[in-house]
């Protein structure tokens, strides 16, 4: 006898509203994926304010101390990248010909770099498009820090929000739990710091042993966008390369070499082993999810991987261990 499958209407309407909370949580992912930045940084902050607070130090204060520290830190490796990258630009726009005329390659022909140089004439649109997207994205970052600001704020009255959620023994398992999200979270941007340091040395060192000028910017550069994995260091290579081209086109080889090299360094024994040690992420774990994170979000999902398995492991660990899950 053939069976008959019922669905009952509060099947469908648990249905209906599930898909439209995927299709909401879908339309807000840019806002999600900001406040998921802010508890990143919140964590990663917190243990240190925690620290300034049992010398005394007001924790308002505290926090406006780190943020002076930020902007202090960003505005040093700005000042000391940007001038030297317009510098190199130009000087590599003023001798570009010569190193077209030098190559002797037929396809370079006159018609062609008539036409290369003719397309500068968008230039000006493309830097108001390119100043547009670092305004929005200086926007985005400032929200992210007000966010985290008062997330700081608020992370003392943790306890008693989770007193009202839960209550009781719920509520030492919950503190218990995000504590070591914040560990973990914390760890995580302990490696990336060490991460940016070894980099930055190591690009500075492999700079200068070629006598490329501006290396210190240039490795302050590499360090920074050491924080979007795969990416970062193809982005970080290009200044580096123009500095190059300025002095030949074989010295400009020869740093695209270089940052492959580094790249290839990081990627196969720095990155596993810092993020082992730091975050502890297995190192096949790390590979695996910057991957996965890569193939669904680009680069945010990349920069985002390693948190979201801290996190889930943390999670998975706790529902694992409780009897609940052990009398299933």
């Amino acid at each position: 006898m053939p069976r008959k499958i019922e669905i009952s209407y509060r099947t469908i309407v648990f249905t209906v509203f599930f898909l439209i909370l995927l299709w909401l949580l879908f339309q807000i992912r840019q806002i999600l994926i900001g406040l998921f930045i802010a508890v990143v940084l919140m964590a990663a902050i917190n243990p240190v304010i925690d620290r300034m607070e049992r010398f005394k130090i007001p924790r308002l204060l505290g926090i406006l101390l780190i943020y002076v520290l930020i902007f202090v830190l960003f505005g040093v490796i700005v000042g000391g990248v940007v001038p030297p990258l317009i510098d190199q630009t130009r000087t590599l726009v003023t001798r570009l010909p010569e190193y077209i005329e030098g190559i002797s390659i037929p396809i370079f022909g006159q018609r062609l770099i008539d036409f290369q140089f003719s397309q500068l004439g968008s230039l000006p649109t493309n830097l108001v498009k390119i100043s547009f997207s670092i305004f929005s994205n200086f926007l985005s970052g400032l929200l992210i820090l007000v966010i985290t600001l008062y997330l700081l704020l608020e992370r003392k009255n943790l306890n008693r929000y989770l007193h009202v959620l839960f209550g009781g023994d719920g509520e030492v398992k919950a503190e218990k739990l995000i504590k070591e999200i914040e560990s973990q979270l914390g760890g995580w941007v302990r490696a990336e710091m060490t991460l940016m340091v070894i980099i930055a040395v190591m690009t500075y060192v492999g700079l200068r042993l070629l006598g490329i000028d501006f290396a210190l910017p240039l490795a302050l550069l590499a360090g920074l966008f050491e924080v979007f994995p795969n990416f970062g260091p193809a982005l970080s290579s290009i200044p580096a390369i123009l500095a190059g081209l300025a002095v030949s086109p074989l010295m400009a080889l020869a740093v695209a070499a270089l940052y492959f090299l580094i790249q290839q360094i990081e990627n196969i024994f720095v990155v596993p082993q810092v993020m082992s040690r730091e975050a502890g992420v297995n190192p096949l774990v790390t590979i695996v999810a910057l991957a996965v994170g890569f193939s669904l979000a680009g680069i945010i999902g990349a920069v985002l991987a390693v948190p979201v398995v801290l996190m889930a492991k943390v999670i998975a660990s706790e529902v694992f261990a409780s009897n609940r899950f052990k009398h299933l």
